[in-house]
């Protein structure tokens, strides 16, 4: 199978990859509104991340802070390990585009 198609070339592999970037965009931008929508809510907000080990993740709280935990080996719970430092947090937010509340 071949990934490039003869038939318009160029124009065929531009409009394949504008219309995968905005699907992306539309993907990214429902994930950054959910994200408000559940801290304005007062819930926190699950951030995964491929940088952590396998069921470690973040969350992040309604009052800024950010918590690292980790999913128990029965799936049903979670345990916190740490909470981020103001720089850690904003760092964290950075990487991914979210806004800080």
């Amino acid at each position: 199978m071949d990934l490039f198609v003869r038939r318009g070339g160029f124009l065929y592999l531009y409009w394949t990859m504008t219309a995968l970037e905005t699907i992306g965009k539309i993907g990214t931008n429902a994930v950054k509104e959910l994200r408000l929508q559940k801290l304005r809510s007062g819930y926190p907000f699950m951030i995964n991340s491929n940088d952590l080990e396998s069921r470690k993740f973040y969350l992040e709280f309604p009052d800024g802070t950010i918590q690292l935990a980790c999913l128990e080996k029965d799936a049903k719970e979670f345990a916190m390990i740490r909470k981020l430092s103001t720089a850690e947090a904003q760092a964290l937010r950075a990487k991914y585009g979210f806004s800080q509340l």
